[in-house]
């Protein structure tokens, strides 16, 4: 059964509020360095509404730590971090739930190793800011339509259950085939 407008128009409107995602903008990125508790607290602030539980950090001193040991990161400087330093963090807290912390490295390491400029830096991810904002709009559209195949092989009238177990698994579906390919154009990628 198809979806009136106004059906439309909500599933439109909650699919927004469910796939809604705070972006840290280009302007919002701090010129100055922080440091370690500074920038575990920005980035909480920043980033803490795209976190399923409350109670979970963006990121944690371990995890920068961590970061800075696997050549994720440049060490920081008389313990302060720059501004490449949080670009480079954002860029890690979207990848490390897709993608291995090998794949990160290889995605990353050259931005480190040519010892990319902090403006360098800058500027490729203000270009990505603004691709990801287009995206928006396509992963909304993909999810719509997800939701569409649901209703038109699933009618409302069949188990609640079955139909969201249905739209999960395509939204997985879609989301591993997308990884895969994120692992094939890594695999392309010059060796370090």
């Amino acid at each position: 059964m198809e979806k009136t407008d106004k059906e439309f128009q909500e599933l439109k409107k909650h699919i927004r509020e469910l796939i809604r995602l705070d972006f840290i903008t280009p302007d919002e990125i701090p010129g100055l360095e922080l440091y370690m508790d500074q920038l575990t607290r920005y980035m909480d602030k920043h980033l803490g509404s795209t976190l399923r539980d409350e109670s979970d950090k963006a990121l944690t001193k371990t995890m920068i730590n961590n970061y800075t040991k696997n050549k994720l990161i440049p060490p920081p400087e008389k313990k302060r971090y720059s501004r490449k330093h949080l670009i480079l963090l954002i860029y890690i807290y979207y990848l490390k739930n897709v993608v291995s912390i090998n794949d990160i490295r290889r995605i990353l390491g050259p931005m480190i190793e040519k010892d990319f400029g902090e403006d360098d830096i800058f500027e490729i991810y203000n270009s990505i800011f603004e691709m990801e904002k287009l995206q928006y709009f396509n992963t909304e559209a993909s999810v719509i339509k997800s939701s569409q195949i649901v209703d038109k092989k699933l009618p409302e009238n069949e188990d609640e259950y079955l139909r969201k177990m249905a739209f999960i698994y395509l939204l997985g579906y879609d989301i591993f085939m997308k990884k895969r390919l994120m692992e094939k154009l890594i695999d392309e990628l010059p060796e370090e």
